[in-house]
């Protein structure tokens, strides 16, 4: 297995984690994205849990800030406008397959779950299902790896360039 792609979990992430989640976090692999202050943002989790769980989301949105502006994109019906944005522009739709062959990939190296062959997350490659985990995602490839994610972060109150930390840490703005 090459180096992981992310930062390993210490313990003080550990900490924001469990307070950003309400419990402790699960499977932790190590951190995929990162606030501006340094606190996690997206935790990279192993595809089996430590209990046997399959767990299909690798790229997990913890930040507090940012899942509360995917939850009020979707409560907006978000997911519908960009499900008919996917399902009207094939550049878009190859863009959105491609990106998840990519997760499929970042995954691979973590551990084959056969219950979970083939699923990334978010309702990749054809659907959108969950914009936190396509932000998820979007935050830890970077931009242009998954055009939903992104849109949905564009689309979003919350931005990665500045920090709306409440936690030690974190300078809430």
């Amino acid at each position: 297995m090459s180096t992981p792609p992310f930062d390993p979990a210490d313990d003080a992430d550990l900490e924001v984690l469990h307070e950003q989640l309400g419990r402790p976090a699960r499977g932790v692999l190590g951190i995929a994205a990162r606030c501006v202050c340094g606190n996690p943002t997206v935790v990279a989790t192993s595809p089996r849990l430590p209990d046997g769980t399959p767990f299909p989301t690798f790229y997990y949105l913890t930040h507090p800030g940012a899942t509360a502006a995917m939850s009020t994109l979707e409560a907006e019906q978000v997911m519908r406008e960009l499900s008919d944005e996917l399902e009207a522009d094939e550049q878009l739709a190859a863009a959105y397959a491609r990106a998840h062959e990519a997760y499929l990939a970042d995954r691979a190296p973590y551990g084959d779950v056969p219950e979970i062959d083939g699923i990334s997350a978010g309702g990749m490659p054809t659907r959108v299902k969950c914009l936190h985990a396509l932000a998820g995602h979007a935050l830890a490839a970077g931009p242009g790896v998954n055009p939903i994610g992104d849109r949905a972060l564009e689309l979003s109150s919350w931005s990665p360039d500045r920090c709306t930390c409440a936690h030690p840490g974190g300078l809430a703005t």
